[in-house]
């Protein structure tokens, strides 16, 4: 899952970030409000950590931008003021919980598996036509046969079935399976779009993987692509 933290303490942001990936998280910090927000709005992260006091703009107003956005992200605030007006005011401007500083760790561990809990029911597997993906195995099935699939190709069958019939751009595939540091380009979507592709088909799956110019990709269940 992608995580962004919006901190302008660079040892701080960095930290939690390092706690995160050890953790197993994909992380992306911003030192800048307006630098988080343009993150924000990609729509790519599951989880945005946030201060209160930011340059460029400050976490309430970043926060009621992103609802205004229409975004439902999770949102974690990191703060130093502790009052209850302020913690009051975090929650109107549209965040999910509000963690004082200085925080214990294990605490904000726990509040992030608990904000990424509420995103949805904890599932096993997805399923989309005749066809479901082991969440735990990486494993590809249908009723016929069955293949194992490498950790990118399972990244981004993930991604996909969970948007469904909804279309996902290389963009925001490249930034939910390689990251926003790495120096993938969309020919390596295309390529492992390509693989998933045979694999599919060698299962006798009846999903297809559909390619609609400059929007990206989106499933449906008809016959051969």
């Amino acid at each position: 899952m992608n995580i962004l933290i919006v901190e302008d303490e660079h040892r701080l942001a960095d930290s939690i970030a390092q706690l995160l990936h050890e953790e197993g998280f994909s992380t992306q910090a911003a030192y800048d409000g307006l630098v988080g927000y343009q993150y924000a709005l990609s729509g790519v992260y599951d989880l945005i950590i946030l201060d209160i006091m930011l340059p460029g703009k400050d976490g309430l107003s970043l926060a009621k931008a992103v609802r205004a956005a229409g975004l439902g992200t999770p949102i974690l605030m990191l703060t130093a003021r502790s009052a209850v007006t302020d913690r009051i005011a975090g929650l109107n401007a549209g965040a999910d919980y509000y963690l004082p500083k200085p925080f214990d760790i294990r605490e904000l561990l726990a509040c992030v598996h608990t904000l990424l809990r509420r995103i949805g029911p904890q599932v096993n597997d997805l399923r989309f036509g005749n066809t479901t993906l082991d969440l735990a195995t990486g494993i590809l099935c249908t009723k016929q046969d069955s293949v194992r699939l490498s950790a990118k190709e399972f990244d981004i069958m993930r991604v996909l079935m969970e948007s469904g019939a909804c279309n996902v751009s290389k963009g925001q595939l490249l930034v939910k399976v390689w990251g926003y540091d790495s120096n993938a380009e969309e020919n390596h979507v295309e390529v492992y779009i390509s693989f998933l592709r045979k694999k599919l088909a060698c299962i006798g799956s009846d999903v297809c993987i559909r390619t609609i110019r400059r929007l990206g990709y989106h499933l449906e269940v008809s016959g051969p692509c």
